[in-house]
């Protein structure tokens, strides 16, 4: 974690991208025009981003990025990058029942994108990132969560042994 929070501090260290633009690029699943064996459609993965002005909320553009639109928002392709490389290796705070939508996004914004990055931060980084309660919450879940993969795994040994 220590690794992503020095590349979160050195994206949010860049200028913006544009001052009266906000970026965001998610992935998106899109139908193709191929069928799976079973007759059942076939999905794929496309990087899109969603383009506000931000003057003006009424109008959003979502469109599958492209390598201009990458060099035009450099400081928001690094965020969408930093949170598929954390999110590969934990789990996402949308799963963390525990959160609302406003903690997810205030952790997402200081560069959290998975419960366990959020209990991984030392306690000077969680204050200075103002996420005491949130990180509270996702230690107690870990622990919680940690106590039950070992009573499952005793289940399961105590399944054997009958057999």
């Amino acid at each position: 974690m220590d690794m992503d929070y020095a590349l979160f501090q050195q994206v949010i260290g860049q200028s913006e991208s544009e001052k009266n633009v906000a970026a965001r690029f998610y992935d998106k699943a899109v139908k193709t025009n191929e069928v799976a064996k079973n007759g059942l459609p076939v999905f794929k993965n496309v990087t899109y981003i969603e383009i506000r002005l931000k003057d003006n909320s009424t109008e959003v553009f979502n469109q599958p990025a492209t390598d201009e639109k990458i060099r035009r928002f450099p400081k928001e392709y690094a965020l969408y990058q930093l949170s598929k490389k954390q999110v590969e290796n934990g789990t996402p705070l949308e799963q963390f029942a525990f959160l609302t939508a406003a903690e997810i996004a205030t952790c997402k914004s200081r560069g959290v994108f998975t419960v366990e990055a959020l209990a991984g931060l030392d306690i000077d980084k969680v204050q200075s990132l103002g996420l005491q309660d949130e990180h509270v919450l996702a230690e107690m879940f870990l622990e919680k969560s940690n106590n039950n993969k070992m009573l499952d795994d005793f289940a399961k040994k105590e399944v054997e042994y009958e057999r």
